[in-house]
């Protein structure tokens, strides 16, 4: 039986995926800070351990994931936040919120688990689309998942002496308790059931890099390729509506 660690296992994206790898019958540790509902879904599914800890303390981090009694397979590191700044109004706390989870969570996660990887090792980090190019508001959110990308890319180069693969996943807007509170227009918005289907396709594909909805995705990225004066301007008008 194949497992599969997902952290950020209680809600969104990442309850789907735990629930859909529990059905297709792999043995999933379902990691989050909620015990109730980590319990809970274990009840719905005999293959799924939950696993309680909060991923920003680096000490419960590695004791939690030091007592898994057989190696991943598949690592998902989802877990993760969103926090926005209104007019440009840095907000050093805030920043501080986001990176804790959305960067440092998961290097806690990496250096506690790294010590099993080998050649059949697969690691997923849960990225955004929001790092392809400046979006309004997004500057705690979009530079946590830039450098989540950078960590990813560079995990993908280094870690393949070991014969490890790193993927890794660029959603674009899904609906889940964190978008719910956006309070602006999100395009092209899809189900947790439709992310967990492209994650888990990718995935299973090898894929280094899975992003989603591609139509979205795909603009953002040919947007990126745009000079940067035209990438802030674009950003400007989208403040001023």
């Amino acid at each position: 039986m194949k497992h599969v660690v997902i952290t950020g296992a209680t809600s969104g994206i990442g309850e789907q995926l735990a629930r859909d790898y529990a059905r297709q019958g792999w043995q999933v540790t379902a990691c989050g800070r909620n015990q109730d509902k980590l319990s809970a879904m274990a009840n719905d599914h005999a293959s799924l351990t939950p696993l309680a800890f909060d991923a920003t303390d680096s000490e419960q981090t590695y004791q939690a994931l030091g007592r898994l009694s057989v190696v991943p397979d598949l690592i998902i590191l989802n877990a993760g936040t969103c926090e926005y700044i209104d007019q440009g109004r840095i907000d050093v706390p805030l920043f501080k919120r986001v990176f804790d989870i959305n960067v440092f969570g998961v290097l806690n996660c990496i250096e506690a688990l790294q010590a099993g990887f080998s050649d059949a090792t697969h690691l997923a980090i849960v990225g955004s689309s929001a790092s392809y190019m400046p979006l309004p508001r997004a500057e705690a959110y979009g530079a946590s998942k830039a450098a989540i990308s950078y960590i990813a890319n560079t995990l993908s180069a280094d870690l393949a002496q070991q014969g490890v693969t790193v993927s890794l996943v660029s959603p674009g807007f899904v609906e889940t308790p964190l978008t719910d509170k956006n309070d602006f227009a999100m395009p092209m918005r899809v189900s947790v059931k439709q992310a967990s289907a492209a994650i888990q396709s990718g995935l299973a594909k090898g894929k280094t890099e899975v992003h989603f909805p591609r139509k979205f995705t795909f603009i953002l990225k040919f947007l990126a390729l745009l000079p940067m004066s035209w990438q802030i301007a674009l950003a400007r008008r989208m403040t001023r509506n």
